[in-house]
């Protein structure tokens, strides 16, 4: 049987934290690193200051900029007809504001003392940004789900976002906020204990892992609060997205097209030289597949093109929707979205990618343990970058609504092993679990910070929702 035990000191020398991992392991070479922490890169942190205690500091607010124009900052560039529904979904709930508030919050944490351990980062760490699909192989998984914003950085980062979307999640579906934060800690949990499980992995073994999605089926069919069923995501079944096409398209006219929806899903006007302009695109893209996915994307043909409404935060983004056809009922649907500039690249600095639709796909395949079939990239006349995907392969995600406290932990523990498992397959995984140790400390620091930066996030929607009645944003409540 294959045991192993492993050592962890912390301490404080020259100016710095230090921990010191040793691993021993039955068929393994004994091992031995050392990893210097600089926290005091913060003038947030005294030199007698606790790793965890320093690490887990709320962010400072003195100096911070109004939220509102951060908010209107990260909506240049969009479509401007679509930047009021934006606001509109941002404007429902704080839990709502914090999806759409990327670039708050990286503002913040960019302020907060950081071990310097950097991992490929998720970026936009919350809840929602997580769910199941399928594998090439058609395996059903529980996985990230979006990487807009993906860039390497503090790993700090991630756990914080998602940890204070739990309490802020917690608060927005009426739990209380004992439950709320003990859901904040089973997360960091979650993620410390699986840190420490990759940690003591073969590098392959680490890299093959994958976390199994019925597991997500069975909390979301089962899930029960205030005896009652909880509301579940309109998918329980994964087979169910075959009837995909069916749903999202009509026949007019002897051809298959997109269902206008508007202002959610609508055609544009177009002619012959944007069509000749859509074949360019489509052809940067597919050099971007591995040759097999080439092969297999030539046997299909565009027969619609419409533009899609898509998330909270990427609302007003260019996004749209491919119908192609390789025979009578033989449908594939691809999604291309724009992608821009990640709300984190003021503090990490530039992607080393030629192009930020490159990033979001590398940092995808980096961090999933698997991804889309026809995930790749290409940019258009105007330069703008975008990615593609299949729009939507047995995806599968959680409604919060009326979920129990017991849901809500189960839920968040298995996003913090998810990120976790991502954090290692991109990172150091003996570094980050010889900083965590196998105490709550970190657990229940971070949770403390999760309920402060909650807080914080309600007074940021205050602020959006008083500009909304002031007149200075607009916007526009739309169902779908």
């Amino acid at each position: 049987m294959n045991s192993s035990r492993r050592y962890t000191i912390i301490f404080h020398v020259g100016g710095e934290w230090r921990v010191a991992i040793h691993h021993s392991a039955v068929h393994r070479s004994n091992t031995h690193s050392w990893l210097k922490i600089p926290l005091l890169h913060s003038p947030n942190v005294s030199p007698g200051a606790s790793p965890c205690g320093s690490v887990c500091r709320a962010p400072p607010t003195r100096n911070r900029p109004d939220p509102v124009g951060l908010l209107e900052s990260s909506s240049e560039g969009r479509l401007p007809e679509l930047v009021p529904i934006r606001y509109g979904r941002m404007a429902a709930s704080p839990f709502a504001f914090l999806r759409g508030s990327a670039a708050a919050m990286a503002f913040d944490l960019a302020a907060t003392p950081t071990t310097g351990i950097h991992v490929q980062l998720c970026g936009d760490c919350h809840l929602m940004n997580f769910g199941g699909f399928g594998t090439p192989e058609r395996n059903f998984i529980f996985d990230i789900t979006d990487f807009d914003e993906t860039l390497p950085g503090p790993w700090e980062w991630d756990v914080k976002r998602l940890a204070a979307s739990v309490v802020a999640a917690g608060r927005h579906i009426g739990i209380s906020e004992a439950n709320a934060r003990k859901a904040a800690g089973a997360c960091v949990r979650s993620y410390r204990e699986g840190m420490l499980e990759y940690a003591n992995m073969h590098t392959l073994e680490r890299w093959y892992r994958r976390v199994d999605g019925r597991a997500l089926l069975d909390l979301m069919c089962g899930a029960q609060s205030h005896g009652r069923k909880a509301k579940t995501a309109p998918i329980c079944d994964p087979h169910e997205s075959e009837n995909l096409v069916a749903k999202v398209t009509e026949v007019v006219n002897g051809q298959r097209r997109f269902r206008d929806h508007p202002p959610l899903v609508f055609h544009t006007p177009h002619g012959d030289r944007f069509q000749e302009e859509v074949r360019h695109f489509l052809s940067r893209y597919r050099e971007t597949l591995q040759d097999d996915r080439r092969i297999l994307l030539s046997h299909y043909h565009v027969v619609d093109l419409a533009m899609k409404v898509v998330g909270v935060g990427s609302v007003g983004t260019r996004c749209a929707i491919l119908l192609l056809t390789a025979g009578d009922d033989d449908l594939l649907v691809l999604q291309y979205k724009e992608a821009v500039r990640s709300v984190l690249e003021p503090y990490v600095g530039k992607s080393k990618c030629r192009n930020h639709a490159q990033r979001v796909v590398h940092g995808q395949r980096l961090l999933q343990s698997a991804s889309d079939l026809f995930l790749g990239w290409s940019s258009d006349e105007q330069g703008r970058d975008f990615y593609f995907r299949q729009l939507r392969d047995m995806k599968t995600s959680v409604n919060l609504e009326g979920m129990s406290p017991a849901a809500l932990s189960k839920y968040a523990k298995m996003c913090g092993s998810a990120l976790a498992r991502g954090h290692a397959k991109a990172g150091d995984a003996a570094a980050i679990s010889g900083y965590l140790g196998s105490g709550e400390s970190f657990d229940e620091a971070i949770a403390a910070f999760a309920c402060t930066y909650a807080d914080q996030t309600e007074r940021d929607h205050a602020a959006m929702v008083q500009a909304v009645k002031a007149g200075r944003l607009v916007a526009q409540l739309v169902s779908g």
